[in-house]
């Protein structure tokens, strides 16, 4: 098969997930066209990305003359079409904050995304999030482009499902997934109740053979290690809060905070003011094996977000045979189950986090290399990419014609 995968932003540092599901794809014998909107804004510190950044093509690269002659293409080749795709494209831009200028180049874009796809023999487009891509993967379809699924991670598209016109574009898809049970569930509650059959769940995926020869947990005082996004819903602001807390019992506790983000001066800041320089490292940014080395250094995981998808930095923790210790949100409890691979904590009670790491610290390291084994196995057995990747194949040859 020939897959166009549209995307947002590709690749990004923090949707590692999207290129081992493609890579996978390639590897059983699919073809996939990599079309993404834009370009990351952030450097790609990861080889593995900028590889995948020259397979990508870029559609906005292509120019407004480019864009809108292809447009105009569509309407003298298929004026019908064009213009009832030209009415989604303002019946969406209607309800949403973005607005219809903005919808009017989202189409622009979905004509490039059709003549791609035509060019490439593409019979499929899959998308990757709710939000713009799968707009424009709704809009291509629309132009007479080929059927499209998307997958949706939230918690973005389950905090503005109306103004993303989520469940327009659930109706109108080939089939749509979410990466938990609990995914599908909320894309039930915007979805007509004769496309529920069309929602499925399909996990994003780990490589098992990039954490083949897991290191054991190690010995000393406690180190923990935190991934992810400096925003808001991702809690790193409640974790420096229990840390100040922690330290007060367990003075030697050390934190890495690895990612970047619109937060970090309020961070730095937090930490400054709670005298934790010593105990919390910013590392920004770290490419996958960096990543691989700072959770080989840590005890557990620490995932203290507000809202969540189903992260894939417990994924790789859990992979890596690493404790975690998570928020009971979204999809996380279906993969960390508390006293078993890990603890779970009310999410934005630092009070609760700060006695779970408690309780961590005084926890023996055979325990904990216990825990570690029992979730590497779980996540090696629910989340291996190729098993996904084949899962999301068949789901696409079962609707394709």
């Amino acid at each position: 098969m020939i897959i166009a995968y549209v995307l947002n932003t590709y690749p990004q540092p923090s949707h590692s997930f999207i290129r081992r599901e493609i890579q996978a794809l390639e590897r059983q014998g699919h073809q996939v066209v990599r079309l993404a909107m834009r370009r990351a804004d952030t450097p790609l510190v990861d080889a593995r990305d900028r590889a995948e950044a020259a397979k990508t093509t870029y559609v906005l690269d292509r120019g407004a003359l480019r864009l809108g002659g292809v447009l105009l293409r569509r309407f003298l080749n298929a004026p019908g079409r064009s213009l009832a795709a030209l009415r989604l494209a303002l019946r969406c831009g209607r309800a949403s904050s973005s607005g219809m200028a903005r919808h009017l180049i989202y189409l622009a874009e979905a004509a490039e995304v059709v003549a791609c796809c035509q060019a490439a023999g593409a019979g499929h487009i899959h998308a990757h999030f709710g939000t713009n891509s799968a707009t424009v993967a709704m809009l291509a379809h629309a132009l007479g482009g080929p059927g499209y699924s998307f997958t949706v991670h939230g918690p973005e598209e389950f905090d503005a499902p109306v103004a993303l016109s989520l469940g327009a574009k659930l109706d109108a898809a080939r089939f749509a997934v979410g990466v938990s049970q609990f995914g599908r569930s909320q894309l039930c509650r915007w979805a007509g109740f004769d496309t529920w059959d069309r929602l499925h769940v399909v996990h994003c995926g780990i490589e098992p053979d990039a954490f083949d020869d897991p290191q054991p947990v190690p010995e000393g005082p406690l180190r923990l290690v935190s991934i992810g996004r400096f925003v808001e819903q991702k809690g790193q602001m409640v974790l420096v809060r229990a840390m100040a807390r922690l330290v007060r019992e367990h003075p030697q506790v050390h934190l890495d905070l690895v990612g970047d983000g619109e937060m970090r001066q309020a961070l730095e800041k937090a930490i400054a003011k709670a005298g934790l320089q010593g105990n919390i490292t910013l590392t920004g940014w770290l490419d996958q094996d960096g990543v691989r080395a700072a959770l080989e250094r840590a005890h557990a995981l620490v995932m203290p977000s507000f809202a969540e998808g189903l992260p894939m930095v417990v994924m790789e923790a859990m992979a890596a045979a690493r404790p975690v210790v998570a928020t009971y949100v979204a999809g996380t409890p279906e993969l960390v189950l508390a006293g078993e691979t890990g603890w779970l904590v009310p999410a934005g009670d630092d009070v609760a986090l700060a006695e779970a790491l408690a309780v961590l610290a005084e926890t023996p390291v055979a325990r904990l290399r216990g825990m570690g084994e029992a979730g590497r196995m779980r996540v090696l057995k629910r989340h291996a990419i190729d098993d996904q990747a084949r899962k999301l194949a068949d789901l696409v040859a079962g609707t394709e014609g």
